[in-house]
């Protein structure tokens, strides 16, 4: 019988992929982080993933993801769970990563495949069991097609949830049958990570279960946890009408593949949470602040939304 490891953490419900607050030098802002953990965790998040896709982990140095966790670690240790994204080129990278992550107290770490290089599925299976033999941490795999250039099977998926360390799945593949397959196959083994908060990601929630989503930012505030919090308090219509809200962002800012309209997602997140008064800050470069005219749009969206 293949183990249940769902059961090594505690995670569930939405736990955003927040953004790295960047000062106007473009340096590391964190007094900025600070404020932000702490709206973050006032607005009832589940849980925070650090230095993902969203923190542009891309442009931070080792230095500074190491800085991130210790900071994130003080704060809010022992208060909700934090996930270090620990994603890198090489096993020693991630491994270095993830040993910084352990030391701050975080609960575990997200990992995608090397990007740009496109291992196979062999190297891939190495390169996790490599991390996870070492890091002693929970692993969280990350498929994040947009970024790796590799949509990972459900074949590979099953390889990598018997991985001892491997606790869950954050499956952000644009192809919703993909995430299905995978969540039905692996529900009972690992966490699955990627509901959509619609009618259908409802649906399903509410008929087999389910753990959460991993999404972007926060920058809805409690509209996001209220998603989950509304549904396992059985208030379905409360529930919908989060989701609701949430699509309206997924509809506006981002393409089908998840990619986004007025820029890079950080910057169209950092521009929000701007619009919000919560520290968004500025992105990195090759990334580029929101223009004008669309940090307007972004922010009438907020306003519709109630938001502002």
């Amino acid at each position: 019988m293949v183990e249940d490891k769902r059961s090594r953490v505690n995670w569930q419900g939405y736990l955003p992929a927040i953004t790295t607050p960047f000062a106007e030098d473009l340096s590391f802002d964190e007094p900025g982080l600070g404020m932000l953990l702490e709206w973050l965790h006032g607005e009832g998040m589940h849980g925070l993933v650090l230095a993902g896709t969203t923190g542009e982990w891309t442009s931070m140095s080792p230095a500074e993801r190491a800085r991130l966790f210790e900071l994130a670690g003080a704060q809010l240790g022992g208060k909700l769970p934090l996930i270090g994204g620990c994603s890198s080129f090489t096993p020693g990278e991630s491994i270095a990563l993830a040993k910084h992550a352990k030391a701050a107290g975080l609960d575990g770490i997200l990992l995608t495949a090397p990007p740009y290089l496109r291992p196979n599925d062999d190297e891939i299976v190495d390169f996790y069991t490599t991390v996870g033999r070492a890091a002693s941490m929970p692993i969280c795999v990350y498929n994040w097609p947009p970024g790796t250039g590799i949509d990972m099977p459900l074949s590979l998926l099953e390889r990598l949830a018997e991985i001892d360390a491997v606790v869950a799945i954050k499956q952000s593949t644009p192809d919703f049958t993909r995430f299905a397959e995978t969540f039905f196959a692996l529900k009972d083994r690992v966490r699955v990570f990627g509901f959509p908060m619609n009618e259908l990601g409802l649906t399903i929630l509410r008929l087999h279960g389910g753990d959460g989503t991993m999404g972007a930012g926060g920058v809805l505030g409690r509209t996001q946890p209220g998603f989950y919090d509304h549904l396992w308090a059985g208030d379905i219509e409360a529930a919908r009408e989060c989701g609701l809200k949430d699509r309206v962002l997924m509809r506006e800012w981002y393409t089908p593949e998840l990619t986004g309209r007025f820029g890079s997602g950080p910057a169209i997140l950092k521009a929000a949470l701007d619009a919000r008064g919560v520290p968004g800050g500025r992105v990195r470069p090759p990334l580029r602040d929101v223009s004008g005219a669309d940090r307007e749009k972004i922010a009438n969206t907020m306003r519709e939304l109630g938001m502002i």
